[in-house]
């Protein structure tokens, strides 16, 4: 499949139909009380089968409490961790079915898709991290703290929160990027990191972005940048499903499965293997 120069949107260079799922674009609060949220994850992977689980959220909850999905946590607690986690995965349904079958993963992995699947859920995340720290980390001795985060929240949603909220979003993209590997934890200063992404992994996104409106390419975009990974990258030519060769300033894309529940079908480990 030829690709159209890297500066066209991915449905165009694709040259598929809009896709129905999309990053969402509205701005919200949700990661100011739940951040990468590694362990919620998980477990909403493991007990939200698509295939049955109720449209109601007061169902949903219900069940999680019962079956205790999150641990000792409160009902009120229960209803706020599963809506936002049902608007970081059930919009794409396709993957969550795959995540739902992949109890094998392993952490880096699991690290990578809750920053991704935050990201594509939360614009101020994506922005934090696909942009403010990848041109930081451009900056020669470039470190972080809490006070640079706060300078760039002010700045880029100018008079839209009060002090004490822009202190919290501050903090809280801190600890999100430091669960994801993006950042060191700790105290301030914090160094610039980059996540190990396994090549399975990586494959994973491509294949969920082939079925997501974004802003971008598929191999330029916050996703892949926020983890150094751009089109030069080495391992786009080899990752899991696909190939990726170049022609001139032309992208030349090999897709060997029709979507991500196919892939899924050949390359994610079943339960018990590695």
């Amino acid at each position: 499949m030829k690709e159209a120069p890297l500066n066209q949107p991915i449905a165009l260079a694709t040259g598929r139909r809009p896709a129905p799922s999309a990053e969402t674009t509205d701005l919200h609060t949700g990661i100011l009380r739940l951040a990468l949220g590694i362990e919620e994850s998980r477990a909403y992977w493991e007990h939200a089968d698509p295939a049955t689980l109720p449209a109601a959220a007061t169902q949903r909850a219900v069940i999680a409490l019962e079956q205790r999905w999150f641990g000792a946590k409160t009902p009120a607690r229960i209803r706020f961790v599963l809506g936002n986690l049902a608007a970081r995965y059930d919009q794409f349904p396709d993957a969550l079915t795959v995540l739902h079958r992949w109890p094998a993963m392993d952490p880096a992995t699991r690290q990578v898709i809750c920053h991704w699947h935050l990201q594509l859920s939360d614009p101020i995340y994506r922005r934090f991290t696909g942009q403010f720290l990848v041109e930081r980390r451009q900056q020669s001795g470039a470190d972080l703290d809490r006070s640079v985060v706060l300078r760039w929240v002010q700045r880029e949603f100018p008079d839209r929160w009060s002090a004490a909220t822009c202190i919290q979003f501050a903090s809280k993209l801190l600890s999100a990027a430091s669960e994801a590997g993006l950042v060191s934890p700790r105290k301030d200063p914090r160094k610039l990191l980059l996540p190990r992404v396994p090549d399975l992994a990586l494959s994973y996104l491509l294949y969920l972005l082939r079925s997501v409106h974004f802003e971008g390419t598929l191999l330029d975009n916050p996703y892949l940048l926020s983890c150094g990974i751009d089109a030069a990258d080495r391992r786009l030519a080899t990752v899991p499903g696909l190939s990726v060769g170049r022609m001139g300033d032309l992208l030349d894309v090999e897709w060997q499965c029709p979507d991500l529940a196919t892939w899924a079908d050949r390359f994610v480990p079943a339960e018990g293997q590695a």
